[in-house]
């Protein structure tokens, strides 16, 4: 008897968590686009701008479910960094091939060109855009949808933005805007550096705020979530996570991301990549971890937990050293300000060890990644007169709460 009933329970437990797994609270784009009919792609001949993230919530790809779809037809795809199918690392530059599965043409966004060329988009009804980012502006798949926006709009061709969450959820908003001068494809737009929005969202920004080249505007759609609030962070969506990026293996990645990725620009420590916690770390030879963990810890930041830790790198700029430094450890994800933590580590980094001033060490190419990516050089300026992040707090916090109430009017959830 108890065998029996250990058994019901079991499968009681197996159908319950299975169940739990397949229902996700949000409905993605792709996902409201099949449930409410293709109106807006049906007898079309579709551009499709994606990547391994461009999956409903049972993983299956919106290359393929679009490509099955009798009254549209598929014609072109068009890859950003890593390509279509996620499989290209980071930062290496691909040109046109043929997608083994679709025996589709796909036509890279990250070598030669960036931006469609009319050649690409020939014979194009609308581009649609289907692309999980990460919330950070340096991420590149945002300035990948402007460019192809900007070309929608100059070749007569309507534009369709599936929308996904933003994984650091729609309340975060934290680094300065971008100043002219330091536009680039790590900061195509003069929004901070975590931007609070989904990419539906920047989308409407991008092309209501007159962003595009000459204040052009595409014919732009937005198709919403269904489930989605501004207060949820990507484990609140019950969807599965698909990485976006090699070094983003996971959800929170995405807030490691923003805690470290800057000071990863220099190219002087270490941000953990190349090991197996990316983004986590922070360190260089020649660091005791258990000095600068206690210099932080005594901080007392908001939010975050800094452990010691050794580690030794699998590949990468620092394979095979011994590096010492931090994990950081995120206990309080509303209340922690993830962009501020990399600037706290150097400012106490630099008490410690004060020949180990980073802008000076780094290569020019490398302090001006730095700059892009903070988006002007004055955040570097400000803050490496006495390595104190009070020197830049004021800008770097209170221009994005600014921001936050520009961009409230194109909140759509």
């Amino acid at each position: 008897m108890k065998l029996k009933y250990s058994f019901l329970v079991t499968i009681f437990i197996c159908l319950f968590t299975t169940n739990l797994y397949s229902q996700s609270k949000v409905l993605t784009g792709i996902e409201i686009l099949f449930r409410d009919g293709l109106d807006k792609i049906k007898g079309k001949r579709v551009g499709l701008i994606t990547n391994q993230t461009g999956v409903n919530s049972k993983l299956e790809s919106t290359i393929d479910l679009i490509h099955k779809m009798k009254d549209v037809k598929l014609a072109a795809l068009y890859g950003p960094e890593h390509g279509v199918r996620g499989a290209i690392p980071a930062g290496e530059k691909i040109d046109t091939y043929i997608d083994d599965k679709t025996n589709l043409p796909v036509y890279s966004l990250y070598g030669k060109t960036r931006k469609p060329t009319p050649e690409m988009l020939r014979g194009i009804d609308v581009l649609i855009y289907d692309i999980q980012d990460i919330g950070a502006r340096s991420y590149t798949y945002i300035s990948t949808m402007g460019l192809a926006m900007e070309a929608a709009a100059e070749n007569n061709i309507s534009f369709v933005v599936l929308d996904r969450p933003n994984p650091l959820g729609g309340e975060k908003f934290e680094g300065s805007i971008v100043r002219d001068g330091y536009f680039s494809f790590i900061s195509q737009f003069p929004i901070p550096y975590i931007y609070g929005l989904t990419c539906g969202e920047i989308a409407l920004m991008i092309n209501n705020e007159g962003w595009l080249k000459n204040k052009i505007k595409c014919d732009l759609t937005v198709v919403k979530m269904q489930g989605w609030r501004r207060d949820m962070i990507f484990e609140d969506t019950g969807l599965p996570w698909v990485l976006t990026s090699p070094h983003i293996p996971h959800y929170y990645s995405a807030q490691y991301y923003s805690c470290t990725g800057i000071l990863g620009e220099l190219g002087v420590l270490s941000e953990g990549v190349g090991s197996t916690l990316p983004f986590q770390l922070m360190g260089a030879e020649g660091i005791d971890p258990e000095l600068i963990a206690t210099k932080l810890n005594n901080l007392k930041l908001r939010g975050v937990i800094f452990r010691p830790i050794t580690w030794k790198p699998f590949y990468g700029n620092y394979q095979g050293k011994t590096l010492g430094g931090v994990q950081v450890h995120i206990t309080d994800y509303k209340n922690v300000n993830l962009t501020s933590i990399q600037f706290y580590f150097l400012q106490e980094l630099i008490k410690l060890y004060p020949d180990k001033k980073v802008f000076t060490q780094a290569k020019p190419e490398r302090t001006r990644m730095f700059d892009l990516a903070t988006g002007w050089n004055q955040i570097r300026e400000r803050f490496s007169k006495s390595y104190k992040y009070n020197d830049i707090k004021n800008i770097w916090e209170n221009e994005a709460i600014e921001f936050k109430k520009k961009a409230a009017k194109y909140f759509l959830y």
